[in-house]
């Protein structure tokens, strides 16, 4: 942890995956989104498009736990799981702080010591969909077309209840302009701390404050901001999710104009996506195809060309008065 100076001669203390995100986004890395500052993400002009992901379910295929984590202590998913879920319900305890928990417990238990460079490197074990490493620049490229000099831009946030230091380790982490996960706190505890625990409903939280351009955690957000001055209006948000965890923040964005689309592992049921689309949750639904050409690549497409024309119109609207 290190303090940077804060508005307001306050000083507020950026963890070790913002430091990183600071540090990556002042280099500049192939796909990304242009450097921004951490508390004040985008210029009014309303031209940012923000496209945010779920990260299991949505981009990997399953928990990314289960990739590097769960097997080096010998334990199956489907038990570990099914033990979180008797865990929190005998204690009444969240479900994310419990799995947290119970993932360093069961190290301790084995004798297994696991600190964030060890987290950071299962990251390069989490198995994508098919096409998520090319998507990242093919939308930047598909908004640069269609755009042409209308100076609209995309970026990408990751919005997941799982661990940002094996999201840090994967390979998609650079092309993200924030990851929004749960994290722990290393240095504080003998067993590592959950020190930010990011549940179903928590994950608006992070829309409002991309919405807002408030994107230091530092900083609150409670404060009330009249929808001219937010840099990047709902209605300039997709926000990809696989299921009901992502109810919430789905609902958010339909209600205030956003747009949401569903997705299904291609070699399942796509049963659970029907069922959001038919209760107004989503757009759309597509399996987690992500290669150009798919049925998500297409249905992605036309809502960026709808908000493309929607930022056009009100853009030609604004010069009129």
């Amino acid at each position: 942890m290190v303090e940077r100076a804060g508005g307001r001669g306050t000083k507020v203390r950026l963890s070790e995956g913002a430091q990183a995100n600071s540090r990556r986004r002042s280099q500049g890395t192939s796909g990304a989104a242009e450097a921004i500052s951490p508390s004040r993400t985008a210029s009014p002009d309303k031209k940012v498009i923000a496209l945010v992901y779920d990260f299991d379910g949505t981009l990997s295929p399953r928990p990314m736990q289960e990739y590097a984590f769960l097997p080096k202590l010998g334990i199956e998913p489907k038990e570990f799981w099914a033990e979180c879920t008797r865990v929190s319900k005998a204690e009444r305890a969240d479900s994310l702080i419990t799995y947290m928990h119970l993932l360093y417990k069961k190290a301790k238990e084995k004798s297994v010591r696991i600190d964030r460079a060890d987290l950071v490197a299962q990251g390069k074990k989490v198995e994508l969909y098919p096409g998520v490493e090319a998507w990242f620049d093919q939308m930047h490229a598909y908004v640069k077309k269609r755009a042409g000099d209308a100076g609209i831009n995309v970026r990408h946030y990751l919005v997941s209840s799982g661990l940002t230091e094996i999201i840090e380790g994967t390979k998609i982490y650079p092309h993200f302009a924030n990851v929004f996960a749960s994290e722990y706190w290393f240095d504080a505890y003998d067993l590592p701390f959950p020190k930010r625990v990011i549940s179903d409903t928590g994950k608006t939280q992070f829309l409002f404050r991309i919405n807002k351009g408030i994107e230091d955690l530092g900083e609150s957000i409670n404060a009330h901001m009249p929808e001219e001055q937010r840099p990047i209006p709902f209605s300039n948000f997709i926000y990809f999710g696989d299921g009901d965890t992502d109810v919430p923040s789905m609902a958010l964005l339909k209600k205030n104009g956003g747009h949401a689309i569903a997705v299904h592992d291609p070699g399942e049921s796509e049963g659970k996506c029907v069922e959001l689309f038919k209760a107004g949750r989503c757009d759309f639904y597509a399996g987690a195809d992500y290669r150009k050409g798919s049925d998500l690549f297409k249905r992605t497409c036309l809502l960026l060309d709808r908000i493309i024309a929607d930022v056009r119109v009100k853009e030609e609207a604004r010069g009129l008065g």
